[in-house]
């Protein structure tokens, strides 16, 4: 049994090294023979060594596997400065390709089947996709990096050191609990940058719309609606670019419910996937009009994060987290629903968030459900009145007759 099993273990690192060498012969494949350091077979191998390796430092000690990690090492090395000196290859992928594969061929017969596995097709995509992340790369502006490195600073290092822990009046601030709430808001704008940035507008304002309302519908309304001033006969297509931005806030509220509290996200799901539903048939069918227009100016975007800008929302989100218990503490559900109507005038998503947490710490949810549904409300009629005071009249009737016939319908099926 114990044989049987061995040859199982030995044949998934074979596979795995197979894998890995797919890749690589591809990508030498215009190469005569011999003028290959390693290629499909030879990775293969090495995966096999090092299984074979791991069964033996099973058996005799487990050092054994560290002298034949040491041996493979060496012979690498000078294939490298052979391959140096002829070729002026400065490139050691092939070379940290060889040992990774070495190592996951001892990992699986050490147990380590799924990991090992998964690591092999993680290995695989990142070698594939040398040319498509080189590209990426070469595009990259150095306040695109800044604000990558930014994100992970808040995310990576500042979040797990912050104490998971009330603080203040009535409990109301958690420090781990408010940087978390920055962290998903900045990740989700930053997702949404560089989406536009990677597509472009080529596809029209509605494509904008969709991605541009992952980091803010009320800036793509405002862009849009300027927009019809400058090209008249075009409100179908920027009346959809604004209506898809707008679905897409309402399907965002659903994502932060769901990822805070699926408990409230079960209640609100119903009026909020027909209000977003609602915009979206909306947004399509004037889009259809007007499919073939592509030349519209790009919505100017700032930087996918700023440390600057990530405060200033946490700093918003603490003041609206104490006075929603202010308010709770003194006027009940009145106190909760004025403050999300307030708060709908300039963002939905900080007391979305608040609100969210709030349900968690005792709030009844029926009470966040029409919380949040005030502030969306609220929010869609600033959009409605944005599109009349900057845009064509034509653009407002279409923008807000559309998004009031969804927070209608949204609100009536909430009831």
């Amino acid at each position: 049994m114990i044989e049987l099993e061995n040859f199982k273990l030995l044949g998934i690192a074979l596979a795995i090294g197979l894998l890995i060498g797919l890749e690589r012969g591809w990508r030498t494949r215009d190469l005569n023979e011999g003028m290959r350091v390693a290629g499909l077979r030879t990775y293969g191998m090495i995966s096999l060594l090092g299984g074979l390796s791991g069964i033996l430092a099973q058996q005799v000690d487990i050092y054994f596997i560290g002298f034949a990690f040491l041996g493979l090492t060496s012979i690498l090395l000078l294939a490298y400065s052979k391959s140096l000196d002829e070729f002026k290859d400065f490139s050691i992928t092939g070379t940290i390709a060889s040992l990774i594969t070495f190592t996951l061929g001892a990992l699986t017969v050490f147990g380590h089947i799924t990991l090992a596995a998964a690591s092999a097709v993680v290995i695989t995509a990142l070698l594939g996709f040398k040319p498509l992340l080189h590209g990426w790369v070469k595009k990259l502006e150095q306040y695109e990096l800044h604000a990558t490195l930014k994100l992970l600073l808040i995310s990576v290092v500042m979040l797990p050191i912050l104490p998971d822990q009330n603080y203040g009046p009535w409990a109301a601030f958690n420090p781990y609990h408010i940087w978390w709430m920055v962290v998903l808001i900045a990740g989700i704008s930053y997702l949404g940058y560089f989406a536009i940035k990677i597509v472009g507008n080529q596809q029209g304002p509605v494509l904008t719309g969709a991605l541009g309302g992952l980091v803010s519908s009320t800036a793509v309304t405002l862009n849009l609606s300027k927009l019809s001033t400058q090209c008249p006969h075009m409100e179908n297509v920027l009346a959809a670019g604004i209506l898809t931005a707008c679905a897409t806030m309402f399907a965002r509220t659903l994502l932060l419910t769901s990822v805070m509290n699926p408990t409230l996200f079960l209640v609100l799901f119903p009026a909020l996937l027909i209000m977003s539903i609602f915009t979206y048939l909306v947004a399509y069918l004037l889009w259809q009009r007007e499919r073939g227009f592509q030349n519209i100016e790009e919505i100017k975007l700032e930087n996918p994060f700023q440390l600057g800008m990530a405060l200033k929302f946490g700093a918003f989100l603490v003041v609206i987290m104490f006075l929603s218990k202010l308010l709770k503490v003194y006027f009940g559900d009145m106190g909760a629903y004025f403050l999300a109507a307030t708060s709908g005038l300039a963002d939905v998503d900080p007391i979305t968030l608040s609100i969210s947490q709030m349900s968690n710490d005792g709030l009844d949810v029926s009470v966040a459900a029409n919380a949040i549904l005030i502030a969306v409300s609220v929010n869609s009629g600033v959009k409605s009145i944005f599109s009349w005071v900057i845009g064509s009249r034509a653009l407002a009737l279409r923008v807000g007759g559309a998004l009031v016939g969804a927070v209608v319908a949204g609100l009536l099926i909430a009831q």
